[in-house]
């Protein structure tokens, strides 16, 4: 330290001084004014950008807001296309049950009509057969006491005798 101290010229203290001064003026001319011109410059891109921020975040509420009561009439709709389905599922479910019900009565209506009548036919058949059968019978009943002359007399007598009592 010394050394540095003994050794001290004013001259040389002056030129650095001066140029030093000069050095300063120039840096202000050429270098000081562009560097605080780009300073400022990013300092209004910074605010730009946050003031942007800002708005695109108030933005993105108001969108969200939007977007939640889009989702609520959304869900408010399909609710009510659920519930017509069920409605409109549910009627033709008992508009399908009713007509059923009215083609089973026609179809039983008609089973029971086609019954009595298939019924009656046969009814009337069989009391058609067994007439012929007890016609039959009594015909071979009738030849067989009838084949003799002593039958056929007192059969005949029979009958006289029936006819004259009334």
């Amino acid at each position: 330290m010394e050394k540095l101290l003994s050794e001290f010229s004013v001259g040389l203290f002056f030129w650095q001084t001066v140029l030093f001064i000069g050095l300063l003026l120039l840096l202000r001319k050429y270098a000081w004014n562009p560097i605080l011109n780009a300073v400022n410059e990013r300092e209004e891109k910074i605010s730009d950008s946050l003031e942007l921020a800002e708005k695109t975040k108030e933005e993105m509420k108001m969108l969200q807001a939007s977007n939640e009561n889009l989702l609520k009439e959304a869900r408010a709709e399909r609710d009510s296309m659920i519930k017509d389905a069920k409605e409109v599922a549910t009627k033709m479910i008992d508009d399908a049950k009713g007509d059923a019900k009215v083609e089973v009565n026609k179809l039983m209506t008609s089973a029971r009509e086609m019954i009595n009548a298939e019924k009656s036919a046969a009814v009337s058949e069989l009391k058609t057969q067994v007439a012929g059968f007890a016609i039959e019978i009594a015909e071979k009943v009738v030849r067989g006491e009838l084949s003799s002359d002593a039958n056929q007399k007192a059969l005949a007598d029979k009958l006289v005798e029936d006819i004259n009592l009334n």
